[in-house]
């Protein structure tokens, strides 16, 4: 049975509470222990905790304020603040890691030695071991239900604080039988893994503001979703970019050129259903109706233009209102194909010509017309009165 949106929220709001609440203690323990023993392993394992706990803080937010839809300042929505936080959480990461592996590696060179930290430095960072051992497989479980990239994101962060103790764990039975020199170490090992985190949240991060595509495997995916709408004849120009777990997508439609625009932006409609419910993490999605497959043409608004309804008609009534088909004329229709102008003229039902001569004298008469491609003529019933 499929779970509503309120309550996959409420889930992983649940989850990430627990693991906040988890990582406060677990940080704040290993801290004073580490401290009060003399190990800096467990010192070092402890700011690892906290950085865990910071990484739950940015899941409440996310979830709170990604919630947000776009207002009048924020067209996309609010997702680049989460980025934002992720960078500087990132900076900070790689900062305590270089002051952690600093540390480490003077009481190396030092020779200093740290004292036996005792069973219960021990029995912590077992404890510690297990409980984000648990609180993994928690969260992890919770992410595939909620289908959320982010809380599998901080599962796998949790994972890293298990390997770190278990490291630390090392280092202190090592120190306790009387290798102290392993805690600086441990404590070396640990600021790279912190540091590690860092850099994955600062590059993940500016992928995102510099809007990295989507993997190339799930563009073609996308382009084929589109193609297999009916009345779909391409799609080009797809392009698309990350923003906080969300994704955004721009393509162009090209569909038949004959058909009506009513018609042509309900195939486009249709397109974007189909990619929405195929990828539900698509916040913001525009399409663009072509008539003809114009790819590689760069943007058609750079050039000169062909042009609109009133020149055409003005060009066209000076040189067709003296003929004979002019009266019956009731419609023109300008097709706008291969950088030319198709006009289709609409005789009444009833006019008394013959349609191949109307199409040879309309042509004739406007044969200066370089943006003309070519008359067609076709047959209008007259409309009942509504």
């Amino acid at each position: 049975m499929a779970t509503s949106p309120t309550n996959d929220h409420r889930e992983a709001k649940g989850v990430t509470y627990l693991a906040a609440w988890l990582d406060g203690l677990l940080g704040l323990a290993k801290v004073i222990v580490g401290a009060l023993v003399g190990s800096a392993a467990l010192v070092a394992d402890g700011i690892h905790s906290f950085s865990d706990l910071v990484t739950d803080v940015l899941v409440l937010a996310a979830t709170h304020y990604g919630r947000q839809g776009p207002d009048e300042d924020h067209h996309y929505g609010h997702g680049r603040i989460e980025t934002l936080a992720t960078l500087f959480l990132g900076s900070v990461l790689i900062f305590v890691a270089g002051g952690i592996a600093w540390s480490s590696l003077e009481r190396l060179i030092t020779s200093a030695e740290s004292p036996p930290p005792g069973y219960w430095a021990m029995l912590l960072a077992l404890v510690a071991l297990l409980a984000k051992e648990a609180l993994f497989h928690v969260t992890m479980r919770v992410a595939k239900r909620v289908k959320s990239r982010l809380l599998e994101a901080n599962a796998w962060h949790s994972r890293s604080d298990v390997l770190s103790t278990a490291v630390v764990l090392v280092a202190l039975v090592a120190a306790q039988l009387g290798v102290g020199w392993l805690d600086a170490v441990a404590a070396v090992i640990v600021g790279l893994l912190v540091g590690k985190v860092g850099w994955d949240l600062l590059w993940e991060s500016g992928r995102e503001l510099v809007d990295t595509a989507l993997p190339m495997e799930e563009q073609a995916r996308m382009h084929q979703v589109a193609l297999n709408v009916p009345g779909v004849m391409g799609v080009h120009d797809l392009r698309t970019r990350q923003s906080a777990g969300r994704a955004m997508l721009d393509l162009h439609v090209v569909v038949s050129p004959r058909i009506s625009v009513s018609e042509g932006h309900e195939i486009g409609n249709e397109v974007s259903r189909r990619l929405r419910r195929a990828y539900p993490a698509l916040t913001d999605l525009t399409f663009h109706i072509d008539p003809e497959d114009d790819a590689g043409e760069g943007d058609p608004s750079r050039f000169p233009g062909l042009p609109l309804r009133p020149e055409v008609e003005a060009a066209l009534t000076a040189r067709w209102s003296s003929l004979a088909a002019w009266p019956w004329v009731r419609n023109l229709e300008l097709h706008y194909l291969d950088g030319a102008v198709t006009v289709v003229a609409c005789l009444d039902e009833q006019a008394p010509l013959e349609s191949q001569a109307v199409v040879t004298e309309l042509e004739a008469s406007a044969r200066d017309l370089t943006w003309l491609s070519h008359v067609e003529v076709c047959r209008l019933a007259e409309q009942p009165a509504s």
